[in-house]
């Protein structure tokens, strides 16, 4: 019998497998759900509702404004110390009717080529949390319950081994991604065209999200491939999702105080967020707004930063070289006891 499939078998059965998949679903179901609830499809009657509420605000600054200015000719005719109240009283006034745009009282609603971008991110983003968890337990709890010894027993080539379990465990993850990905689409699509719109959408924005989407699940299987090392190292499953928690909470969270008390430009750029949003939207600007390059009109304009999905494709390049290649060095000079 094939050892890939006897793999793919065994994650496809294993129970936590199963419910960790279930939950990161469910997490996009009730996106999904939040989405549709909180949308809707803007038509004439929305327009003329938006319309009343302008007028209606519009009215109310006429009254405040002409409030306020009986006040300021009041109380300078009364000598009161009016400093509060500009020099002319009658420079109080209201502002323009088209100053106050229709759009602004307008609901919100799902523009399909705004939104989908932020969309992909969260969906890459739950996938590669649940494709973390998985690929640790995968290979965590084969070191924990002795399987893994059981079976280098019958098939002692160690590295074959844990890369044919690696091999099973991308292919599951890849499965999982590749559908939900379509899936996502076509749901964010039925939501822009029940409470929203799909309006702007080109072949080459499609080709944008297309691409987009591909590497969300390049990230999810980078996520599973360091799991899976993470817990192939310790040779247990906390080994991963401990390191995990040190590196986001403690680590993450630690360097990012430190970083700003010690008011390092860019402290962003020392943060493993960054890349991964940067991955997933090409390009991430930061700025720094304590220093400022001054324009020809005198305006103060913050340094910037660009982080590209290039810097983003070396970061994870290197974790998996150094995790992966980390777990296959160690199998193959320790002793399996």
């Amino acid at each position: 019998m094939s050892l890939f499939r006897t793999e793919l078998r065994r994650l496809a059965k294993r129970r936590f497998t199963r419910w960790m998949t279930a939950g990161g679903l469910l997490i996009l179901a009730l996106v999904v759900v939040g989405l549709f609830v909180t949308n809707e499809k803007i038509g004439t009657e929305q327009w003329a509702e938006a319309r009343r509420a302008a007028d209606s605000s519009h009215a109310e600054q006429v009254r405040w404004a002409e409030q306020e200015r009986a006040n300021c000719e009041r109380a300078k005719a009364a000598g009161e110390n009016v400093d509060y109240y500009p020099a002319d009283c009658a420079s109080i006034a209201p502002p323009a009717r088209e100053d106050i745009q229709d759009e602004w009282y307008l609901p919100s609603t799902f523009v399909f080529k705004a939104s989908v971008p932020d969309m992909l991110v969260t969906l890459a983003g739950i996938l590669a949390m649940v494709g973390f968890v998985v690929g640790a337990s995968f290979i965590g709890a084969e070191w924990n319950t002795g399987g893994m010894m059981n079976l280098l027993l019958w098939r002692p080539k160690r590295l074959s081994v844990l890369l044919t379990k690696l091999g099973a465990l991308l292919t599951g993850m890849l499965a999982v991604a590749l559908s939900a990905s379509v899936a996502w689409f076509g749901i964010l699509w039925l939501i822009a065209s029940w409470r929203g719109t799909t309006d702007g959408m080109t072949s080459g924005v499609w080709q944008s999200f297309l691409l987009t989407g591909l590497r969300g699940v390049v990230l999810v299987l980078v996520a599973a491939t360091v799991g899976f090392a993470l817990a192939s190292l310790g040779r247990h499953t906390a080994m991963a999702l401990g390191g995990a928690v040190a590196v986001m909470v403690v680590g993450q969270a630690g360097l990012a105080i430190l970083l700003d008390l010690a008011q390092v430009r860019f402290g962003e750029a020392w943060l493993l967020p960054t890349y991964v949003y940067a991955w997933m939207t090409k390009t991430l600007t930061l700025e720094d707004w304590r220093s400022c390059n001054a324009s020809y009109t005198g305006e103060c304009n913050p340094a910037t930063l660009d982080i590209t999905w290039q810097h983003s494709s070396i970061l994870f390049t290197v974790a998996v070289v150094i995790f992966l290649g980390g777990a296959l060095w160690t199998l193959r000079r320790r002793d399996i006891t």
